[in-house]
């Protein structure tokens, strides 16, 4: 295998964690909405990610980062192309973390109130904005011979996007309903196992419809065994959470998210930008990667910091693993 196809490996693996990770952060955001009921209710969804919604984003900064070092062509095209969509993207991860920095520092119900619906609108954009950019990602986008983007927004508009984003969307929402049942206790707890199950079967439509219009657009063998596990994880998941066991319920909508990334990552190899107006002119693991010196060097940095990364991670989710609920919540703490 070629350092050029191990790096396209390592970025599917890099946002795969980031969707697993910061999917339930972008459901938790959602369902301060859906699920919460007054204000004591909102704080405590905010506060089973308040000790990790920073470190989510790592991967993000990550995976763009190495796709930048490893495969500056794709880099280029994806962030100039899909320019709009990132930029509104990224100014909501803004706004976002801002809303949980300042939303405490004053106890005024409007003050707080307008900082609680930051959190919403810009957990519930960018989750969707994910599953639209990847979804024409793998469909491909008109790229000209000097492998420069060549449309316009209206090329990403059209319906596998559209159902891409909502596909991403439930998911994150689901795969947040089922965190906030792992670390919340009492009412709130049953309640959000029970919108879980809601949200598993509106998913399961979604989904089923998005990964089989890829199989049957884009799709092989490999593809096909990761749409055979995101569908059994997901059915799992549903089943796990109907019996009350959140930790496997857990488990298995992260397999889920990890098994659809996969597939769209199976889809789109050997190309990382397929081409809709000619395949010879399509972005490929080999014509968008960097010199194999700097994919050497990359690969030994990756080699000695990423397990550094991963154990810092975990001890953190270890530390702040306990249940909270309302009781939790000290009266006009600000």
């Amino acid at each position: 295998m070629h350092l050029h196809d191990v790096w396209f490996v390592l970025i599917a693996v890099l946002w795969t964690g980031y969707f697993f990770l910061e999917g339930f952060d972008f459901g938790i955001g959602v369902l301060t909405k859906l699920l919460a009921r007054d204000r004591t209710e909102r704080r405590v969804l905010i506060n089973t990610i308040g000790p990790v919604w920073d470190g989510n984003e790592v991967w993000l900064l990550t995976a763009g980062g190495a796709t930048f070092a490893a495969f500056p062509d794709w880099y280029a095209t994806l962030f100039s192309g899909f320019y709009l969509p990132l930029l509104v993207i990224l100014v909501c991860l803004i706004v976002r973390g801002v809303a949980f920095e300042y939303r405490h520092k004053r106890s005024e119900e409007k003050w707080q109130r307008n900082w609680e619906r930051a959190i919403f609108w810009c957990s519930l954009i960018p989750a969707f904005l994910w599953g639209a950019v990847f979804a024409n990602m793998v469909r491909g986008v008109p790229i000209g011979a000097d492998k420069n983007f060549a449309g316009n927004l209206l090329d990403l508009i059209n319906p596998y996007a559209l159902l891409g984003g909502l596909v991403t969307l439930t998911l994150f929402t689901f795969h947040g309903a089922v965190f906030a049942a792992l670390k919340t206790v009492g009412d709130i707890r049953t309640r959000a196992r029970r919108l879980a199950g809601w949200l598993g079967l509106v998913t399961a439509a979604l989904a089923a419809a998005f990964l089989v219009w890829t199989q049957l657009d884009s799709g092989g063998t490999g593809s096909l065994v990761a749409l055979v596990i995101a569908v059994l994880a997901l059915v799992g998941a549903l089943v796990m959470n109907g019996r009350g066991r959140e930790g496997w319920a857990f488990g298995l909508s992260g397999v889920t998210i990890a098994a659809a990334v996969a597939m769209l990552f199976l889809s789109l190899f050997p190309d990382v930008m397929p081409s809709s107006l000619d395949t010879e002119w399509s972005l490929t693991a080999e014509n968008a990667a960097s010199s194999p010196y700097t994919l050497k060097i990359m690969t030994w940095i990756a080699g000695v910091m990423t397990p550094v990364v991963l154990a810092y991670q975990a001890w953190t989710y270890w530390v702040f693993r306990q249940r909270i609920g309302t009781q939790h919540i000290p009266v006009d703490a600000h």
